[in-house]
């Protein structure tokens, strides 16, 4: 098991979803950036918030740093030796889109008797939000319309 950060693919692993589960696709790691998202940015709190080993803390942040996901941000508290915050960068803001996929998901096939434990929302309006696919125009597609086309490199295991 690595654990000083990340290992790109090979540029002959073509496929966009198996690159992307080579960084993201961890059982901690959408976990680790739903906190990130939520504004808690200290190993400590992070660490807390969710009950995972240091380890595998230190391990998920550093491949997510070496994938540029996340930044490292030093900080020093009076007394204290230095820490680090750790930042989304633009690959981990845009990774929200994915979280959320992964939430409507959830709250649709793996509910809650209690319901959601969080919803999205617009900050601007206020408006819920639900993730879909859109056409060039920004209208949603619906799920039944939309087909996944191969364009080449190594086929994706089937």
């Amino acid at each position: 098991m690595r654990t000083t950060g990340f290992e790109p693919l090979p540029e002959s692993v073509a496929c966009s979803i198996e690159r992307a589960v080579s960084v993201l696709g961890e059982r901690w790691t959408p976990l680790i950036l739903r906190e990130l998202h939520l504004g808690v940015v200290r190993f400590a709190d992070i660490q807390q918030r969710l009950g995972i080993a240091t380890n595998l803390l230190t391990t998920r942040l550093a491949t997510l740093v070496g994938a540029g996901v996340v930044e490292k941000r030093p900080y020093r508290e009076a007394g204290a030796r230095t820490r680090y915050e750790y930042h989304l960068t633009d690959a981990g803001r845009d990774a929200l889109v994915v979280l959320g996929a992964l939430q409507q998901w959830g709250d649709r096939h793996l509910p809650r008797q209690a319901g959601p434990s969080f919803t999205r929302h617009d900050r601007r309006t206020g408006a819920r939000l639900d993730v879909s696919f859109t056409d060039p125009d920004g209208h949603a597609v619906p799920l039944e319309a939309v087909r996944m086309v191969y364009r080449g490199g190594r086929q994706p295991a089937a």
